[in-house]
């Protein structure tokens, strides 16, 4: 599946695995929502609150699209957050993994918190 995410300042598309939550998610979309940012990640709500699956982590590659289940939010680390060791991208807590950006990660660092943000199925 993949998916477009849209701001005021850019977009990016992602391809996501087909896990329990991404299809949780796609049965949301498309979604608008408040964008909120957390040093070099950008997370919003989702309206969909999933239970953590095997295989969820807290650091990730950047690019990573992750679900975080204590926010149900979307995660989109790019970089170190506030508590990252080093370069790492370390989330809050542990999250799903839903996949991954098809382009640069670094492009959210466009996005501000409040932007506006949209996800939708692409070719759908």
């Amino acid at each position: 599946m993949q998916i477009r995410i849209s701001w005021p300042a850019g977009h990016l598309t992602a391809t996501l695995d087909d896990t329990p939550t991404a299809q949780a998610l796609r049965t949301v979309l498309p979604l608008s929502a408040t964008a909120n940012t957390w040093g070099e990640e950008v997370y919003f709500d989702t309206g969909v609150s999933v239970a953590g699956e095997p295989g969820a982590q807290q650091v990730v590659d950047p690019g990573t699209v992750a679900f975080w289940t204590d926010g149900d939010a979307l995660a989109l680390p790019y970089g170190p957050t506030p508590i990252s060791r080093g370069d790492e991208c370390r989330l809050a807590s542990p999250c799903n993994l839903l996949g991954a950006l098809d382009g640069d990660p670094r492009q959210l660092a466009t996005v501000r918190s409040g932007d506006p943000i949209r996800v939708e199925l692409v070719g759908e």
